[in-house]
C-alpha cells in the first residue's frame, strides 16, 4: 500500500498549507485530522471494531466502528465515507453522516509514534447486518455489535475491560454514548 499524504494543521486544528507523509507526521508529532465514525442500529447496538494485530498503535484493541486519517485535500466526511468502504466494505453517502464534533487526542507511544490528532467524529445508522460487512485484514481484526448497556459498562470499566477503548479518552466515549443513546431514543 502506498503511504498517504496528510495535511498538517496547527495546535488549534487549522491548516498551515503543508502536507507530509503519514510516517513523518507521526515521527515528528505534527498535528493532523482524522475521521471517526460510530455506527449504531435502531435496536440499540453499537458496532465496535477490533484493530488489526498488524497495527503499530494499539493492536487488537476494540474501539470506534471506523477510523482513519484524512488525506491531503480531503474533507472529514469524504474521509469517513472512504474509510468506511475500505475498512468494512460499507457504502455510505454524506447525508448518512451526523456530525458529533471534533475532539483533540494528543498521545505518544513507546514505539516512538507521536499522534497529535483532531478526531472529526460522526455517527450513522447501520442498516446492513453484521454478516454483510467485510473487514479489511490490514486494518480490522474483527467486528461486533454491543448493546448500549454493554457499551456503557465498558466505559465505566475503562482500562480493565478486556482491551476495549483507550483509557485516556474516557470523556470522549461518554459523549459518544450520550449522542448515540439520544439518536436511538
Amino acid at each position: 500500500m502506498q503511504e498517504e499524504y496528510i495535511d498538517i494543521v496547527d495546535s488549534k486544528g487549522k491548516p498551515i498549507g503543508k502536507s507530509e507523509l503519514k510516517s513523518i507526521i507521526h515521527q515528528k508529532g505534527y498535528y493532523h485530522h482524522t475521521a471517526h465514525l460510530w455506527l449504531y442500529t435502531k435496536q440499540g447496538e453499537i458496532l465496535l471494531s477490533q484493530r488489526s494485530a498488524k497495527k503499530s498503535i494499539c493492536p487488537l484493541m476494540w474501539d470506534v466502528s471506523v477510523a482513519g486519517h484524512i488525506d491531503a485535500g480531503e474533507t472529514p466526511k469524504q474521509a469517513a465515507i472512504r474509510e468506511t468502504k475500505e475498512e468494512i466494505g460499507l457504502t455510505l453517502i454524506e447525508s448518512d453522516l451526523n456530525p458529533i464534533g471534533v475532539f483533540e487526542c494528543f498521545q505518544s507511544y513507546k514505539n516512538g509514534i507521536v499522534d497529535n490528532e483532531f478526531h472529526n467524529t460522526f455517527m450513522a445508522h447501520l442498516k446492513e447486518p453484521l454478516s454483510k460487512l467485510q473487514p479489511q485484514e490490514e486494518e480490522v481484526e474483527a467486528l461486533k455489535l454491543v448493546t448500549l448497556q454493554h457499551f456503557e459498562s465498558l466505559i465505566k470499566s475503562i482500562g480493565n475491560n478486556g482491551n476495549h477503548f483507550v483509557p485516556s479518552n474516557k470523556m470522549y466515549y461518554e459523549l459518544i454514548f450520550e449522542k448515540i443513546k439520544n439518536a436511538i431514543d
